[in-house]
């Protein structure tokens, strides 16, 4: 009779094993899934910040050339689309809206095949005036291809919203008030 009960509680202990490896896989698969989510998280995050700082970049220039601030307002999107330009030469707003076409399209950092990467995907600037009457208005975002959808404002242009249809997108903007004449004090 001894033998007959060390056997069945062996094969309790056996499901019990089993039982207890099923549980903890489960749950180390759910970590896999955490850390995987994480990761995006990071990437977005990054890609929001890099968004903020090309945005505080033209937001600067376009204050520091006050009474040239129409030349900034542009026609077409920059970055994703357009070439990289060479900006020897160039003075005052075209130098200023050409360096900022090659920071949207990461020319700052290049891979050993000489491929910018420094920028996020599909990353498009645009800067319009909002009110034509002074003191003028002006809108300037910056969108790109997100992992996390975002709405975008209505005040942005068609034209700079990230044409990529098949994923999300992602748009961070910056309105600048009473732009106008300078004031000598």
């Amino acid at each position: 009779m001894i033998r007959g009960q060390r056997s069945r509680i062996r094969g309790v202990t056996m499901i019990e094993v089993l039982i207890t490896i099923v549980i903890l896989t489960i749950g180390l698969l759910g970590v896999a899934g955490l850390q995987a989510r994480m990761q995006l998280a990071e990437v977005e995050s990054y890609h929001r910040s890099h968004a903020i700082v090309l945005l505080q970049d033209i937001v600067a220039r376009v204050a520091a050339n006050r009474r040239n601030a129409m030349n900034y307002v542009t026609a077409t999107p920059l970055g994703t689309g357009n070439a990289l330009q060479n900006c020897i030469g160039l003075t005052g707003s075209v130098l200023d809206l050409c360096q900022w076409n090659n920071a949207l399209l990461g020319a700052a950092a290049t891979s050993s095949g000489g491929q910018q990467v420094g920028a996020m995907i599909g990353a498009r600037g645009c800067i319009s005036n909002v009110s034509a009457t002074m003191p003028r208005e002006f809108t300037i975002a910056v969108a790109w291809q997100g992992v996390t959808p975002t709405v975008a404002s209505t005040a942005i242009p068609t034209g700079c919203r990230p044409r990529l249809t098949h994923s999300p997108s992602a748009t961070i903007e910056a309105t600048i008030f009473g732009i106008g004449k300078a004031r000598s004090l």
